[in-house]
């Protein structure tokens, strides 16, 4: 007979993990985006409310905070399972 082991890694702490980085790292990208666009003058003359501008400026404001709550439903999740491994018979 095969031994059951504990799964390690765990798929929804996965996917919550790779969300928050995606949309963490994209939404600096965008931010980045924006200085170098105003570095450039893409700025001047309302420049930056046509064309993609308009979503790369606001993108950081939405990401951010949706980051942040992926962020507290990472943590929650893993303590969920934390308890849930440490609870008593468990094994």
């Amino acid at each position: 007979m095969s031994e059951s082991r504990p799964v390690t890694e765990h798929r929804a702490e996965r996917i919550l993990a790779y969300m928050f980085v995606g949309i963490v790292g994209v939404s600096i990208l965008a931010f980045l985006a924006v200085m170098f666009g105003t570095l450039a003058g893409a700025g001047e003359n309302d420049g930056f409310s046509s064309g993609a501008w308009p979503f790369v400026i606001m993108l950081p404001w939405f990401g951010l905070p949706l980051a942040f709550l992926l962020l507290i439903a990472l943590l929650i999740v893993n303590g969920v399972r934390r308890r849930r491994e440490s609870a008593p018979g468990s094994s």
